[in-house]
């Protein structure tokens, strides 16, 4: 369907039982985007509250006024708190900070380290018992670790490797969504064990 923007006379015609009702219908609008903060002329309220580039309070002044300050300093003039009235601005240099906010951001997510969680079933553990190890697993995997699962063999269990075998490769097919395997199912004595990391690697 076509959308006459600005057009009454368009849309109306297009529309003749709701133009008769007195109903003009309006193009879609596009979702909203969140761009950060409004920086100097993006700053539309007058008056606001200012805040200085050392911290200090500068009072509620007319915006014009704070964006000549701002410039005077060679600075931006930073809506900090829209919701406020007036509204809080602050003078600082726009282009630094959002550049230590990424630096904070990534040293934040690197700050994570990783480790290796161990998820232990059975040949006989039941299938509700294994979806509660999957979502211990799931979570740990979300949380960037490695996890790795074991299926332990007590006495005459060691006749149901096959069985273990099953268990844990559909355990492993059920955490391809956020793991990936580092290292097949393979004996380790009385157990066999796999590891999965996360996908991505660590964070």
């Amino acid at each position: 369907m076509e959308w006459c923007e600005g057009d009454v006379a368009c849309r109306t015609a297009r529309y003749p039982f709701e133009r008769s009702q007195g109903i003009y219908r309006e193009p879609p609008r596009a979702p909203v985007q969140d761009r950060g903060p409004r920086i100097n002329e993006q700053i539309r309220l007058s008056p606001i509250r200012v805040v200085g580039a050392e911290g200090e309070q500068l009072g509620i002044i007319p915006t014009m006024q704070a964006l000549e300050k701002a410039r005077e300093l060679g600075l931006d003039l930073v809506e900090v708190a829209p919701t406020e009235r007036p509204p809080v601005c602050r003078i600082m240099d726009y282009g630094k900070f959002r550049f230590e906010q990424s630096k904070k951001a990534a040293k934040s997510a690197k700050s994570h380290q990783q480790k290796q969680k161990e998820i232990r079933v059975s040949p006989v553990t039941g299938e509700h018992d294994v979806e509660v190890k999957l979502k211990q697993a799931h979570k740990f995997l979300e949380h960037h670790d490695k996890v790795r699962i074991c299926v332990r063999f007590r006495g005459r269990q060691m006749q149901h490797i096959e069985e273990g075998r099953k268990i844990l490769e559909g355990m492993i097919e059920k955490l391809t969504d956020v793991g990936k395997v580092e290292s097949p199912p393979r004996m380790e004595g009385k157990q066999m064990a796999a590891l999965v990391a996360p996908k991505g690697g660590a964070h």
